[in-house]
């Protein structure tokens, strides 16, 4: 690895990436559009690709006031570059997770029972989708219009594609005191996006977004440990597939992950019936309180809530797990300590370094009207992540949520996330140490794959049948 001394500030090519990778798109765009799109005629396929082209939104920063009403991005599975015409040889050059693909990896990545890719949704299990676009926008009218003009454009194919599967989400309302996204069990989320070296491609510098200095401090992340063609971690270019695929480009995870809000709010009034404050179970959740204040930094109550909102963005990242090694401030097995664990392994954050993925998710559903009682309305959360390698960084973070070994709790699973388990529980440490149990599973996976995020010259090639 190398020294700080020697690190440079590259150029990322912004106008060739995509939007929503390295930097994304704000809480201003408030509404989005999930679209799985197969393929049944490739020369249909590359047609509506070249069509979409002058549509496609890249990394390029925009002005005050020049922002767009609408953005649009697209990406492809494994099978998916071969729908569209994409050779053999290029394809053989990608890396092997994503070529298996998501539902091939399934019990690796703990996506069994009912998360299993046979209980999956329509449109979602394996094979059915090969394109996936995404789409943003300032308001509900416009959102509804580009849906419109998507639609029209499969349409025009006559056959040549189809759409598989939508999901429309929106970013929840908050209780209007913070300014961070919510998810439908209540907590502020997407708060520790890294920050990357290069200017302007990525979240600003603050405390906490990046990894732990030898100084004490954080700094930010290499732009290749999400970007291929880039410098990452370890100094050098990471593999990459052949070009045009090479340089610019991104892979990208896919989770549609339903949330059971009623099974969470009744896990708690049945914490509350053994004399446990509710809110402070949850935080034992996911290691932070519903407004996101860390709870390795405040153990008790919530403190952000009395800072303005810079003095909330500086502090809400800046903690580590150093000063707490045995969970007793946040559990060892807390869901935001088993994601991102920071300096919990120890031997100067090096087990955590190459492990950390970009999220980009937004929730779907409505908010439930009644939080404690079912209802048959589906709702989640759209998880989505971009990496340079799958294996290495969501594949990782996805078996520290599913095994405790790492963080000394055998076979534990993440109590929130992790699929239905036979007595799952979760250890509270503490004097004495308490155990919460789940009635039922909290979130289930109905469906996803793994996409490449191709540049904006590559999607180019693949629709003039160049690739």
């Amino acid at each position: 690895m190398f020294s700080r001394a020697e690190r440079r500030r590259p150029r990322v090519k912004q106008e060739d990436l995509q939007g929503n990778v390295l930097c994304g798109y704000g809480n201003k765009y408030r509404y989005g559009l999930y679209s799985f799109v197969h393929v049944h005629q490739p020369a249909a396929a590359r047609a509506w690709l070249g069509e979409l082209l002058d549509d496609v939104t890249n990394a390029v920063h925009w002005e005050p006031g020049e922002e767009p009403e609408a953005t649009l991005n697209l990406a492809l599975t494994f099978e998916g570059l071969g729908a569209v015409g994409v050779s053999g040889d290029r394809r053989e050059s990608f890396p092997e997770d994503f070529r298996e693909g998501m539902e091939a990896r399934a019990e690796l990545l703990g996506d069994t029972r009912q998360d299993d890719p046979e209980n999956w949704d329509a449109g979602l299990r394996p094979g059915e989708p090969h394109v996936l676009l995404t789409a943003t926008a300032r308001s509900a009218d416009v959102l509804t219009r580009r849906r419109r003009s998507l639609q029209e454009a499969v349409a025009r194919s006559q056959g040549g594609l189809e759409i598989v599967h939508e999901v429309p989400a929106a970013l929840l309302d908050s209780d209007g005191k913070d300014q961070f996204g919510r998810e439908h069990f209540g907590f502020a989320d997407g708060l520790a996006q890294p920050s990357i070296v290069g200017d302007g491609v990525g979240p600003y510098e603050r405390p906490g977004k990046g990894v732990p200095a030898q100084d004490g401090g954080w700094r930010p992340i290499e732009a290749g440990e999400f970007v291929l063609g880039y410098r990452d971690e370890d100094g050098i270019r990471p593999r990459a597939p052949e070009e045009p695929f090479d340089r610019d480009c991104s892979f990208m995870v896919v989770r549609k992950l339903h949330q059971d809000v009623a099974a969470f709010a009744a896990c708690l009034r049945l914490q509350a019936r053994d004399g446990r404050d509710e809110e402070l179970v949850a935080a034992k959740i996911f290691g932070r309180w519903r407004d996101g204040t860390p709870l390795v930094n405040s153990p008790d109550a919530r403190e952000l809530a009395f800072l303005d909102k810079r003095e909330r963005a500086q502090t809400i990242n800046d903690f580590g797990y150093g000063d707490d090694p045995d969970g007793f401030r946040c559990p060892l097995g807390a869901h935001i300590r088993r994601a991102n664990p920071r300096d919990t392994f120890g031997f100067d954050h090096l087990r955590t370094l190459r492990h950390r993925i970009i999220r980009r998710g937004m929730p779907y559903g409505p908010p439930p009207v009644a939080p404690l009682f079912p209802d048959s309305v589906d709702r989640g959360l759209m998880f989505v992540c971009y990496q340079a390698s799958i294996e290495r960084q969501f594949e990782v973070v996805q078996g520290w949520l599913n095994d405790g070994d790492a963080f000394g709790l055998g076979d534990e699973k993440d109590f929130l996330v992790a699929g239905e388990e036979p007595g799952g529980y979760m250890t509270i440490q503490g004097e004495p140490t308490n155990y919460l149990r789940r009635g039922a599973q909290l979130v289930t996976l109905k469906g996803g794959g793994y996409f490449f995020t191709p540049s904006i010259p590559a999607l180019r090639e693949i629709a003039a049948g160049r690739a």
